[in-house]
């Protein structure tokens, strides 16, 4: 085999329909699978209604498990809408998803969320 035609394996996939979410004051940044839907990070406002339809774009593309960013007490309702929705929430302590180099943005964060949690890595819980 050339070098050329050997792909580099990454991590296994455990949860196919699992998002990320990196959450805000004002706004929260969504990142789900490429393959679920053509826009595959969104950004909703902090209001209910708009963290009531994130909750109902999640539930509609199928997604089962969200793991979150906690930010001060913002994560909160957004916990609340999604458990209410039936589905699973596991909420981040900010600092240790941070640690990681390189990621810079809310969307790079959404995503980094979403690829640790679809590939089943630990993702701490916060204290």
């Amino acid at each position: 085999m050339s070098r050329q035609s050997i792909k580099p394996a990454g991590l296994p996939v455990m949860h196919d329909r699992a998002a990320g979410i990196d959450i805000g004051a004002r706004f929260h940044v969504v990142g789900v699978t490429p393959e679920l839907c053509d826009e595959a990070v969104q950004t909703f406002q902090a209001f209910t209604g708009d963290i009531e339809r994130m909750a109902h774009w999640l539930v509609s593309i199928g997604m089962q498990t969200v793991a979150m960013e906690s930010t001060g007490v913002y994560w909160i309702p957004v916990y609340e809408v999604l458990q209410s929705r039936g589905i699973e929430v596991i909420v981040a302590n900010a600092r240790e998803a941070r640690s990681v180099p390189g990621r810079k943005s809310d969307v790079n964060d959404a995503q980094w969320l979403q690829r640790l949690h679809a590939c089943g890595l630990p993702v701490k819980r916060s204290s």
